[in-house]
């Protein structure tokens, strides 16, 4: 699949982005914690607002441990494929393996929207294609946005408010009861 210019030029200003975090292996809140502080350590790239850390149950794939999930939204002058490999490098330094679909991880970094793009290749689809249906997502999301929207597939914006009321796994999220991620200054 072609890859669409708005997916790999930078934009002309800063940019919001919605960023979802999850770990379900090892420290999960010191992973979610170092992957902010690397995430603010990007030039191009501004930690804005870090939502509470909630704990879910793992959404399909094999039986695993529940996840600690957050959102993190940033400012960014990186493309949106620049932002991906960002993300993927953040990964990858600290220890995530892709091994398994959906299995367990060290660490998992979605961009969940750029702005109101709505693009799709290969390595990068926004908004991401299952974000509007995972309370995982949705719920820190609206903690720290609570006029949050998601672009829908025509580009019309839909209330996150909204879409979370519908997802299936709503009732699975709960408070951590952990200190919050620190916002890198």
């Amino acid at each position: 699949m072609k890859v669409p210019p708005v997916l790999a030029e930078p934009p002309g200003a800063p940019t919001r982005v919605v960023l979802a975090l999850g770990a379900n292996l090892g420290d999960r809140r010191e992973a979610l914690q170092a992957a902010v502080e690397a995430l603010a350590g990007y030039e191009g790239v501004r930690v804005v607002a870090v939502s509470p850390v909630v704990e879910t149950a793992p959404v399909g794939g094999p039986p695993q441990p529940d996840y600690l999930n957050a959102v993190v939204l940033v400012d960014t002058l990186l493309s949106p494929l620049d932002l991906l490999a960002a993300c993927q490098q953040v990964e990858h330094d600290l220890g995530r393996l892709r091994s398994e679909r959906w299995g367990p991880r060290t660490l998992d970094i979605d961009v969940i929207t750029y702005g109101d793009v709505v693009a799709e290749s290969t390595p990068l689809q926004v908004p991401h294609p299952r974000a509007a249906g995972r309370a995982f997502v949705l719920a820190p999301w609206l903690e720290v946005d609570p006029d949050a929207v998601l672009p829908g597939p025509d580009g019309e914006p839909v209330a996150v408010k909204r879409l979370l009321r519908k997802a299936a796994d709503r009732k699975g999220v709960r408070d951590a009861g952990l200190e919050p991620l620190e916002v890198p200054r």
